[in-house]
C-alpha cells in the first residue's frame, strides 16, 4: 500500500539486515513520478531527435551564441540560429566520418564551452559516434589516461590545448586526427605529422564532407557518452551513459518542470559557463536545445563572466555553490555601501519577504511591492531577467540559498545528482521554501532509499532515517567502461550506491549529511566524518575555504584554512596589526583568532570535544586544480592536500602538543 508524505510517495517497504547485510529503509518516488518512473515513448531512440525536430520546428530562432572580439574590443553576442547550427553539425559529422571513425568509435572534445564545443556533440549523435568530453582543466597526464583508455581516434580541440594532446602523442597511438575549433598554428600542424598525426584547422575540416554520407540508424542502448569524472582519489573513471538515459533525463527535467514551475521556451536564454564536459551542464543544455531554448557562451574567464552575465541577461542560470557565494558576497557588499537609509530599507525589505516567504507564498507573490522598489536592483546584478537559478555539484550555503530566494526575484532550486545518474536525481522544488537546506525530492526518473551504515551511527529504519543513498531507476549509467569490478562495487541487487549520507525529511525531501567514505578513527577510538567537520566550520564568515585534517595515531583535529582576506584585513587594522594578507596569514595571534572563532562555531553548532581544532595553518592562495588539490567540480582532494601540506601538518601536531605540555 502506498502511503504519500507531502511530495514523495512509498512504493516498497524498509527490511531489517539479514546474514550480515545491513537493514534497508522505504524505497520511495517523487509525488510527480506517482504513476510509474518516467519511460520513452516508442521510436524514440537517440538525442540527436531531441536537436534535429527543433531544428525542423524552429529553424530561425537563436540557437548559439558567442561575444564577437574584433582588434581587442569585445562586442555583443552574435547568434547561430538552429538550422545554421543543424546544416554544420550534418557536415562536420561527415568530415568525421571520412576520417575512418565509424558508429560506435570515440570522439573526444577538449575545451572551454563554445558552439564548436556543442555542434561537434551534435555531430557525433547525428553518426551514432560516442562522444568523450575532456576537461579543460585536467592536465597532459589525465589526458593522455583518457584518450588511450577510452580509445580515442579523432580529437576536437580549443588551438591552446593542442599542446597538451601533442605532449602525449607519442603514448597514444589510436589518435589519429586533431582538430582545432578555431584556426590551428603551421607549427602545431607540423609537429602532429611528424608524429603521423593529422591536424587540421575547423575550416579546413569542414571541406572534408561526403555529401553522400547518409545518417546511420541509431538505438536507445547505443552508448552516447563516456564522461569521465575526475575523482579524488586513483585514476578517472569512464561512466558509460546510454542515449536512452540522457533522453530519459531530460524528459525527467522537463516533466518535474511542467508540474511544479514553467518549462523552458524559445524566449529563455541559458548562461553557458559550467564545463560542458561536467554531466551537470551538459544534460541542462540537452534540456535547452530540446525545449528550444538559446545558449549564450561566456568567454572562458572567470574574471568576465560577471561582464558577459549582464551582456547577455540570461534568464536560466545553473551554477555550483562557490559562484552564488561571489554574487551573495559581491551584493552584500554594495548593501553595506548604500548608506545607512538604504540598508535599513533593505534589511526591512529581505526580512517582510522571508516572513511570507516562509509562511508558503510563492517567490512572485511574498512581496512583489519590494521586489520593484527593492530588490530588483539586486537582480541587476545577474543580468535583470534571471527567472530560475539552480545549484548543483556541492552544498549550497543555507544562508546563501535564503539570500538569493529572497533577493534574486527568481525561483531557486538545489539539486544533487552524479555523473553515474546523468546528472540530477533529486531537485528541490523552486517554489516550496520549506526545502531550503535539503535537495529535494527523487526527480521522476528514479526511485531512492537508504542503506543502514552501522559503523557511523545510520539507521534507515529509525524514526528519523538516515543512511547512504541508493539509486534505481531509468537514468543510470550502464557501467564503469573496462572497469566490471568497480561497477560491482557500487551496482548491488540493481540499486546504485552513491556513497553519500542523506537523511529524509518530514516532507519526503532528502538532506545531505556525511559522505561515506570520508569518516576515520582518532588513536582514542572516536569517530570522526570529517565533511559534516567541514561544513559546520565552513559556516564561519572568516572562512573562504578549510580542509579538516586526523588520524588514527593522533587524539585530536588540525586543519589548513584559507582565510576570506577582507575578514582577515579588517581584524588586522581593528587590533592595530600590520603587515600585507601574506603575512598576516603567519601572524601567530591571527591563526589564534581564526582557530577561536572556529572552534566558537563549533560550540554552538555542537561539535564534540574531539571535533575541536587544536591548531590552525592559515594559507593565503585558494586551494586549486593547478596544485591538483581540487577536482574541477571544488570538491577536495585529500590525499593530495596530505601530501601538498605534509610539512605544516607535522609542524601543526608538533606545536599542539608543545603547547598541551
Amino acid at each position: 500500500m502506498q502511503e504519500v508524505a507531502e511530495y514523495t510517495v512509498k512504493v516498497e517497504e524498509g527490511k531489517e539486515g539479514v546474514n550480515g547485510r545491513p537493514s534497508v529503509g522505504p524505497v520511495y518516488r517523487g509525488t510527480y513520478a506517482e504513476d510509474g518512473l518516467v519511460e520513452l515513448e516508442p521510436g524514440m531512440e537517440s538525442p540527436w531527435q531531441f536537436f534535429s525536430d527543433t531544428a525542423k520546428r524552429k529553424p530561425d530562432y537563436r540557437m548559439l551564441g558567442r561575444r564577437e572580439v574584433v582588434d581587442s574590443k569585445v562586442g555583443p553576442y552574435v547568434w547561430h540560429t538552429y538550422k545554421e547550427v543543424y546544416d554544420s553539425a550534418v557536415r562536420l559529422g561527415s568530415a568525421i566520418r571520412s576520417r575512418g571513425v565509424n558508429p560506435g568509435d570515440r570522439c573526444g572534445i577538449y575545451g572551454s564551452n563554445c558552439p564548436e564545443w556543442i555542434i561537434t556533440m551534435e555531430a557525433c549523435s547525428a553518426h551514432a559516434v560516442t562522444y568523450v568530453p575532456l576537461y579543460d582543466t585536467l592536465g597532459p597526464n589525465a589526458v593522455e589516461f583518457i584518450i588511450n583508455h577510452a580509445e580515442v581516434s579523432i580529437a576536437f580541440a580549443q588551438e591552446n590545448k593542442i599542446p597538451s594532446i601533442l605532449s602525449c602523442l607519442p603514448k597514444c597511438p589510436c589518435l589519429k586526427t586533431i582538430v582545432s575549433f578555431g584556426d590551428v598554428a603551421s607549427t602545431l600542424k607540423a609537429q602532429a605529422e611528424e608524429l603521423g598525426v593529422s591536424c587540421f584547422s575547423w575550416k579546413e575540416f569542414l571541406q572534408l564532407e561526403n555529401a553522400d554520407c547518409e545518417l546511420p540508424p541509431k538505438k536507445r542502448t547505443d552508448v552516447c557518452t563516456i564522461m569521465y569524472t575526475s575523482g579524488t582519489t586513483g585514476e578517472p573513471k569512464g561512466v558509460i551513459i546510454t542515449n536512452e538515459v540522457l533522453i530519459a533525463e531530460v524528459l525527467s527535467i522537463d516533466k518535474l518542470l511542467f508540474a511544479t514551475d514553467r518549462v523552458f521556451s524559445e524566449e529563455d536564454t541559458y548562461f553557458s559557463f559550467l564545463p560542458l564536459a561536467h554531466i551537470y551542464d551538459l544534460t541542462m543544455e540537452t534540456y535547452c536545445i530540446y525545449r528550444a531554448s538559446c545558449i549564450g557562451f561566456w568567454r572562458g574567464d572567470a574574471r568576465l563572466l560577471v561582464e558577459d552575465l549582464q551582456e547577455l541577461k540570461p534568464t536560466i542560470i545553473c551554477a555550483v555553490p562557490r559562484v552564488y557565494d561571489r554574487i551573495y558576497t559581491g551584493i552584500l557588499a554594495k548593501v553595506s555601501a548604500s548608506g545607512l537609509i538604504r540598508k535599513k530599507l533593505f534589511e526591512y525589505a529581505y526580512n517582510y519577504k522571508l516572513a511570507n516567504l516562509e509562511k508558503g507564498f510563492p517567490q512572485d507573490k511574498a512581496a512583489p511591492l519590494m521586489d520593484r522598489l527593492v530588490f530588483e536592483k539586486t537582480k541587476l546584478a545577474l543580468g535583470g531577467r534571471i527567472r530560475a537559478l539552480s545549484s548543483g555539484a556541492a552544498p549550497l550555503p543555507k544562508h546563501v540559498e535564503e539570500f538569493l530566494r529572497v533577493t534574486s526575484c527568481s525561483t531557486l532550486s538545489q539539486g544533487y545528482g552524479l555523473t553515474e545518474s546523468c546528472g540530477g536525481c533529486f531537485s528541490s522544488v523552486g517554489n516550496v521554501f520549506s526545502m531550503m537546506g535539503t535537495v529535494g525530492i527523487p526527480m521522476p526518473s528514479i526511485e531512492a532509499r537508504l542503506e543502514s551504515v552501522p559503523d557511523m551511527g545510520y539507521d534507515a529504519l529509525s524514526s528519523t532515517p538516515r543512511g547512504e543513498i541508493c539509486l534505481r531507476g531509468t537514468t543510470l549509467f550502464s557501467g564503469y567502461h573496462k572497469r566490471q569490478d568497480l561497477t560491482n562495487d557500487v551496482m548491488v541487487d540493481g540499486w546504485f550506491h552513491t556513497g553519500d549520507i542523506g537523511e529524509w525529511q518530514p516532507n519526503g525531501a532528502m538532506k545531505i549529511i556525511d559522505r561515506k567514505k570520508n569518516i576515520f578513527k582518532l588513536s582514542q577510538g572516536e569517530y570522526v566524518a570529517i565533511e559534516n567537520v567541514e561544513s559546520v566550520y565552513q559556516r564561519c564568515p572568516l572562512v573562504t575555504s578549510i580542509w579538516v585534517y586526523g588520524n588514527s595515531f593522533e587524539s585530536f583535529l588540525v586543519a589548513v584554512v584559507v582565510p576570506d582576506r577582507k575578514a582577515l584585513e579588517d581584524w588586522a587594522a581593528n587590533q592595530g596589526v600590520t603587515g600585507d594578507f601574506q603575512s598576516l596569514c603567519q601572524n601567530l595571534k591571527a591563526k589564534k583568532y581564526v582557530q577561536d572563532e572556529l572552534n566558537s562555531i563549533g560550540q554552538t553548532h555542537k561539535l564534540r570535544g574531539f571535533e575541536m581544532l587544536k591548531a590552525v595553518h592559515l594559507e593565503p592562495n585558494l586551494f586549486d586544480i593547478e596544485r591538483d588539490l581540487i577536482t574541477p567540480t571544488f570538491k577536495l582532494k585529500r590525499p593530495q592536500l596530505l601530501k601538498y601540506y605534509k610539512d605544516h601538518i607535522d609542524q601543526l601536531y608538533s606545536q599542539a602538543k608543545a603547547n598541551k605540555a
